[in-house]
């Protein structure tokens, strides 16, 4: 029997792109979701994410019972979970687009503004950029060294070095990925990465962590 992928529909993600990469990528059963039973059930995890970190917390914990039943089947059940973009950011303790919002503190740290000195660089940070991993990468299994899609004016900022996973540079250094355990958390969109994308995305669909 496939495994269920949950990718969780809160409204505030771009859910048929990734559905599609996901599939292409070989997941066999995408179950687009804001049932917190079928989260809870779910074999793998995906939580996307587009637009402020504030209006994105607020939709996630607008669903009774959906906040609980991730934190269940993934801190306590185990479960892989991948956030993308607003998604990853999520995982943070705290954001501060329009005021300071609680995130989900799975990985302590802040989402802030990226700063600049160079006028030359632009934000948002948007468009392709390479991916490094970090030295013992936590996510390595995962993701790989490339190239991918990034579109945003805010960055994560964990509190623990360790915590990151990979990094890009746009006007100095930013965190492109970041992991603990069995969660992973990429700022970049896999589903507009082309080959890149799909395998960092097949690759989740075989991680045993």
């Amino acid at each position: 029997m496939p495994e269920v992928l949950a990718l969780v529909d809160y409204g505030a993600g771009n859910l048929h792109s990734v559905a599609n990469a996901l599939k292409a990528a070989g997941a066999d059963n995408v179950a687009v979701t804001a049932d917190p039973a079928v989260v809870r059930a779910a074999d793998r995890i995906v939580l996307p994410g587009v637009g402020s970190f504030r209006a994105c917390a607020e939709g996630l914990r607008a669903i009774p019972h959906l906040v609980e039943s991730m934190a269940e089947r993934v801190l306590v059940g185990g479960a892989p979970f991948l956030g993308i973009c607003v998604g990853m950011q999520l995982l943070a303790s705290r954001g501060v687009e329009h005021g300071v919002t609680a995130g989900l503190d799975w990985i302590p740290g802040e989402v802030r503004l990226i700063e600049v000195t160079d006028p030359a660089i632009k934000i948002p940070h948007m468009g392709w950029n390479d991916v490094a991993l970090t030295p013992h990468s936590p996510a390595a299994e995962v993701i790989e060294p490339g190239e991918a899609y990034f579109l945003h004016s805010y960055h994560f900022v964990p509190d623990d070095g360790h915590a990151v996973a990979a990094m890009t540079d746009h006007g100095g250094g930013l965190v492109a990925a970041v992991a603990r355990d069995n969660i992973v958390g990429v700022q970049f969109h896999p589903e507009k990465s082309q080959a890149y994308g799909l395998g960092l995305l097949a690759r989740f669909l075989e991680w045993r962590p």
